[in-house]
């Protein structure tokens, strides 16, 4: 329209079409038309004002004709917009016409009809503000692949973002991995880099965090929901596949990623996180923000730092809960290490309560049994009252309870008890057979068993064996000669 004003201004100062044509690159053609019109609608008196827009609109918009070819799927129309409505996709009512009704046509042109037919409404927004210290969102991105310089081990990284939603402050540091222990730890560190602790906190629905994602309901996972009540915040997780609630993170994250991580060197993760979080004081948390127009550090120090909730006195042990089934050999597993637990639990689930020290087990509410944190894969901590009495009698049964219990009997069976458990040879006869067994080249327990049963330990040493200085040419008794043998 803009354009057509223009036409009509220079035809009112007395320009001719061929004159308005080419100062305006525009055709003859259609200066010809706009002169028609405007000279019918009196627009190039001077003495009358151009129309507005809305009224040179009509006589300028463009007439759409009506397509040549009608659509294949025009006969139809009624069943495939129903369908439609009920949420069935273009490749099921395809494949529904052509069993029901023998429609031949492809999936893309009942796609092109729903394109022409169903009017889209644009998607709009709305701008989330958020009150002083009331929420901080926090989220992982992918990081760079990083090589340990001193093992040489070359890993994954990921970034933990952690950002107030007022001051746009913020929080970051590479982990390894998105585990519940490592997502506990950053909260941590979060709150102590803040030395305060938000009224909610903005979270996707990752399985550290959410067991169950729900939009009404969402469980939990049970070592969040302690650490949130430890530093007395309140989760608030993002509906499923909204991201769009916790965009302040999201643009965190990728600010980390762009202005951070690229054409930088790192010697690990440790001197990865030190660059970070010098970064985040003096070039991140410094800079004009796009939204606020604010640096904000400042607006952090300044406002929002002090109206954070304060860290609680005692810090919350950063429990990690799994579970585990009780096994017929009294222990559960966790991390390829065994914890014993009462045998009367057997088959049972059981909860358990990871600390970097301790293993607690707990059946319900009720803690059963208590066990220090073991590393090494394989190993087994076990306490002897977890299991069965037979099984304690099994292994109570050394030499020593046999004769504690042949001594509560009496004297006389202690006195048996004594004989049978004693050497009935002594250390003498049994290094004498075992002199013997390895002089005759037979180191094995039974011929030392045998020595000692025959009493040949107690003979002679044997003589030494003859060396025979040339082979035997004597006649024996019935020897032959070679060529009888060969006959």
């Amino acid at each position: 329209m803009f354009e057509i004003r223009q036409i009509i201004q220079r035809l009112r100062c007395g320009e001719s079409l061929r004159q308005v044509a080419l100062s305006l690159h525009v055709g003859r053609a259609k200066v010809k038309l706009i002169h028609t019109i405007a000279t019918s609608q009196h627009w190039l008196d001077p003495l009358v004002s151009i129309p507005d827009d809305c009224i040179l609109a009509p006589f300028f918009a463009l007439r759409r004709t009506a397509p040549q070819n009608s659509s294949s799927v025009e006969a139809y129309r009624n069943d495939i917009l129903k369908w439609h409505a009920q949420g069935i996709n273009a490749t099921t009512i395809r494949r529904a016409l052509h069993d029901q009704q023998g429609f031949c046509g492809s999936v893309h042109a009942i796609y092109r009809f729903l394109q022409h037919e169903i009017v889209s409404l644009p998607s709009a927004t709305m701008k989330l503000d958020f009150p002083v210290a009331e929420m901080a969102q926090v989220d992982f991105g992918a990081g760079p692949m990083m090589t340990d310089r001193i093992t040489g081990e070359c890993f994954k990284t990921w970034i933990f973002v952690c950002t107030l939603a007022w001051s746009r402050h913020q929080y970051a540091e590479f982990v390894r991995d998105q585990s519940i222990a490592t997502w506990l730890s950053c909260h941590r560190h979060a709150f102590d880099w803040f030395n305060g602790v938000p009224k909610k906190i903005r979270i996707d629905n990752l399985k550290a965090a959410i067991v169950k994602a729900c939009y009404y309901e969402p469980t939990v996972q049970r070592s969040y929901a302690e650490l949130a009540l430890g530093y007395g915040f309140m989760i608030d997780p993002c509906p499923v596949a909204d991201p769009k609630k916790k965009g302040r993170v999201e643009a965190g994250v990728k600010y980390v990623k762009n202005n951070f991580v690229p054409l930088r060197e790192y010697q690990g993760i440790a001197h990865a996180n030190t660059l970070l979080h010098a970064w985040i004081m003096e070039e991140a948390g410094q800079r004009i923000h796009g939204t606020t127009r604010e640096r904000p550090l400042t607006l952090f120090v300044e406002t929002e730092q002090a109206l954070l909730q304060p860290l609680p006195t005692v810090v919350p042990e950063c429990a990690t809960w799994s579970k585990a089934l009780l096994h017929p050999n009294c222990h559960v597993q966790f991390e390829y290490c065994f914890y014993s637990a009462p045998f009367g639990l057997i088959g049972q689930t059981l909860w358990l309560e990871i600390t970097p020290h301790m293993i607690r087990l707990y059946c319900d509410h009720e803690l059963v049994a208590l066990h220090p944190r073991l590393f090494k894969h394989g190993n087994k901590s076990t306490v002897d009252d977890h299991i069965p009495p037979d099984a304690q009698a099994y292994l109570m049964r050394n030499p020593q309870w046999c004769l504690a219990q042949a001594r509560s009997i009496g004297t006389d069976c202690l006195a048996l008890v004594e004989i049978l458990f004693s050497d009935r040879y002594g250390a003498q006869r049994v290094e004498s057979a075992c002199t013997r067994a390895l002089a005759f080249g037979a180191p094995q327990f039974r011929t030392v068993k045998q020595i000692l049963k025959q009493g040949l330990d107690q003979q002679p040493a044997c003589a030494e064996r003859i060396e025979l200085e040339a082979p035997y040419l004597g006649a024996g008794r019935f020897s032959r000669h070679v060529s009888d043998l060969l006959h």
